[in-house]
């Protein structure tokens, strides 16, 4: 018999990350060079507020917007490839997204004479999701396929692409100038646009993990209790690394590559949601967007009235956990 207790804690463990995500939406929209109070917000919700202070809090909307796109994207393809090649160390990194994504935006701004935020988004989309289906082709295929041969597939494809990144842009001080910003990571500077442009990638690709998040639970038993249990651990694999790829093209076409959300927010879920991957899955989604915000809004606090890239603010957060996390994987081999 179930106890009443494991089924209302999952519970209360969401809502509580709901409303955690909420209060940090409501920091991001009252935040930045020109503070606004909370009042201030609600009155421009309810259309009482005068037009200046209207004007500032709707700007931040589309970068609340893209924090909470991003911050989900990151977690639930951190979440799937720590779950799907049993890497406690993992994230979207691994697959080769963010070098596929740099290479596209340097050659669009070297040879096509590409520039703006649009752009950037435009080049890195189809950029990230070659090169992680690059490295998935090369992982999978062929004798010997397996998560050691994906994880080195990505480390071969992410040097190569990341030295022909470093050779154009040394040569080139212009793309330098332009990619060095890109490639920290930020939410500033983004509208609504760049966020309808890669909501079609991000829908698939949560869809398609909530959808195999039942499978993965049986492919932590092992492969042959999996197919036992009538899975596929072949299909259940090569879908949680799409549905990851999907995530992570999406959240770095949008607001380029932000470090450690990925590989910190599954070790935060796993120690409140236990092992369940589709409790997993759905704590992710909402703890990424409020980590993720909450670091940008930490960014531009800071350092007011200029601001901290949340690429920069995330790596603060993300190095503590990753010593953690290995100190964990020491104590308990």
């Amino acid at each position: 018999m179930t106890h009443p207790g494991s089924r209302t804690r999952p519970a209360l463990i969401l809502l509580a990350a709901l409303a955690a995500l909420a209060l940090a939406a409501l920091a991001s929209v009252a935040s930045g060079s020109h503070p606004t109070s909370v009042q201030e917000v609600f009155s421009v919700l309810n259309g009482t507020a005068d037009p200046n202070t209207a004007a500032v809090v709707e700007s931040r909307y589309p970068r609340t917007a893209l924090g909470v796109l991003a911050g989900l994207c990151l977690a639930v393809a951190g979440t799937l490839m720590q779950g799907v090649t049993r890497n406690p160390l993992a994230d979207p990194g691994l697959l080769g997204i963010t070098s596929g994504a740099s290479a596209a935006i340097v050659t669009s701004m070297a040879f096509l004479g590409a520039s703006g935020h649009w752009s950037t988004v435009v080049w890195a989309l189809p950029g990230a999701l070659a090169a992680g289906l690059v490295v998935y082709v090369i992982g999978s295929a062929g004798a010997g396929a397996g998560v050691a041969r994906l994880v080195l597939a990505g480390a071969v494809v992410s040097a190569v692409l990341m030295a022909y990144v470093q050779a154009v842009t040394l040569g080139n001080p212009k793309v330098f100038d332009s990619y060095r910003y890109w490639v920290v990571g930020a939410l500033g500077g983004r509208d609504f646009p760049v966020l309808w442009s890669v909501l079609p990638l991000a829908a698939v690709g949560l869809a398609l993990a909530l959808l195999l998040a039942p499978g993965l639970n049986t492919l932590a038993l092992g492969e042959e209790s999996a197919s036992a249990l009538g899975a596929n651990p072949a299909v259940v694999r090569a879908g949680g690394l799409l549905a990851a790829v999907l995530l992570s093209t999406a959240a770095t076409a949008a607001v380029g590559p932000v470090a450690f959300v990925g590989l910190a927010v599954p070790h935060i879920v796993r120690a409140l949601a236990g092992v369940d991957m589709r409790a997993q899955v759905l704590l992710s989604a909402v703890v990424g967007p409020a980590l993720l915000l909450l670091a940008d809004v930490v960014g531009r606090i800071v350092l007011r009235p200029q601001e901290l890239m949340v690429g920069v603010v995330t790596a603060f957060i993300g190095a503590p956990a990753l010593l953690l996390a290995v100190r964990r994987m020491r104590d308990g081999s």
